[in-house]
């Protein structure tokens, strides 16, 4: 098997991450749940978990990390935990629909939305959020990198604005977690959402999300913290204000795992192989005469991912083809589909290919090859 759906889980996970997740079962009880070895067990784990997040976003105070189900979850806390009927917020065209969704149910509950749109090869023009400015306008929310085409906001220029006119930002980094190197003591991010099962090589069902101090958020949940037991309110205090009911302990251990695995890695070694992998299957498909690529490729960084299609060949025909032959992709909208109508590809779909360092290039070329294969068979036929 071939797995070049790295965007949307890792895989293979490291072993290390499953060990974790498996000793995490069978030797820890509920944080904050009692007294005994089996609750402090859990209760360390979780602390060194939320101390190792922090240390690897560039946190000074790993109370700030509250663990999440997903990145979705850590958006829809944000969202709902910031926004008010009446405030305007600013995202754009590349966003998944973890943001969209949550963004026009608020709309249609008084939040004024404005969208910033992209080009035709899938590009936000970042700029343009000069002229949305309002005086109601209290937050910014972009995904640092699109799950679609690879293309990556201008962090600096959008951090450098918002900071300009006392906006809230809250970036999306679940394609960029464990890919790029955040450092929150440095850069003013008011909120970072965050996966634990992509970049992080965690196990699904866990992620998080960081706020910075003095920004409160209201509960996405209550009930239930271990804490503050005969109080009607939910603790106020970060990170309990955030992590209603058990927190999943051997998914948090696995996460703990994965950190470690990353940081054991390198980031810098880590984008440079993957940004290798990148540019070599780019080079093979686009000389594919029926292939249609889309994305910026000029970019000196983006994600690793190359998304295209081949002519008058529906995207979902070309995934399920590539699996038969045991390679796989992901076609369809992925979950974003303003990028999809910007390129142009909203009817027929696209088939992602996305990688990570422990793809190699003899994958890629065998990828490329059946690529060619399936183009010669079926392209310009108009095949569904």
């Amino acid at each position: 098997m071939i797995y070049l759906d790295q965007a949307a889980t890792s895989f293979p996970k490291p072993p290390q991450v499953g060990q974790a997740v498996v000793s995490a079962l069978q030797t820890v009880g509920n944080s904050g749940r009692g007294g005994h070895e089996l609750s402090l067990s859990a209760s360390r784990l979780i602390f060194e978990a939320r101390l190792e997040a922090a240390r690897f976003f560039g946190s000074s105070d790993p109370s700030r990390i509250a663990f999440t189900a997903n990145a979705t979850e850590s958006l829809n806390q944000a969202l709902f935990g910031l926004l008010e009927p009446g405030d305007h917020v600013i995202t754009t065209a590349q966003e998944h629909n973890s943001v969209l969704r949550p963004l026009f149910l608020l709309e249609r509950r008084g939040v004024e939305l404005t969208i910033l749109p992209a080009d035709s090869r899938g590009v936000v023009d970042l700029e343009a959020i000069r002229r949305e400015l309002r005086p109601n306008t209290r937050a910014v929310v972009a995904a640092h990198g699109s799950n679609l085409t690879g293309s990556l906001l201008d962090l600096g220029f959008l951090l450098g604005f918002c900071r300009e006119h006392g906006l809230i930002v809250i970036i999306d980094a679940a394609q960029t977690a464990g890919w790029y190197p955040y450092n929150l003591a440095e850069q003013p991010i008011d909120i970072l959402c965050f996966t634990g099962h992509k970049a992080l090589y965690g196990p699904q069902g866990v992620g998080g999300i960081y706020v910075r101090p003095g920004l409160k958020l209201r509960p996405l949940k209550v009930g239930g913290s271990g804490v503050q037991t005969f109080s009607q309110e939910h603790p106020q205090e970060m990170p309990e204000a955030l992590e209603a009911g058990t927190l999943n302990t051997p998914g948090i251990a696995g996460l703990l795992a994965g950190l470690h695995y990353v940081q054991a890695q390198g980031l810098e070694k880590i984008q440079q192989l993957e940004a290798d992998l990148t540019s070599y299957f780019h080079g093979l498909v686009k000389e594919i005469p029926e292939v249609v690529v889309y994305g910026d490729f000029q970019a000196v960084h983006r994600l690793p991912i190359v998304t295209l299609n081949l002519k008058g060949v529906g995207a979902s025909l070309v995934s399920q083809l590539l699996a038969e032959r045991g390679i796989c992709t992901r076609s369809g909208g992925h979950c974003a589909p303003l990028l999809h109508k910007a390129l142009g590809t909203q009817d027929q779909g696209a088939v992602r290919f996305s990688f990570s360092h422990l793809n190699t290039k003899a994958e890629l070329a065998e990828t490329a090859a059946a690529l060619g294969e399936i183009a010669r068979q079926y392209g310009g036929k108009q095949h569904g």
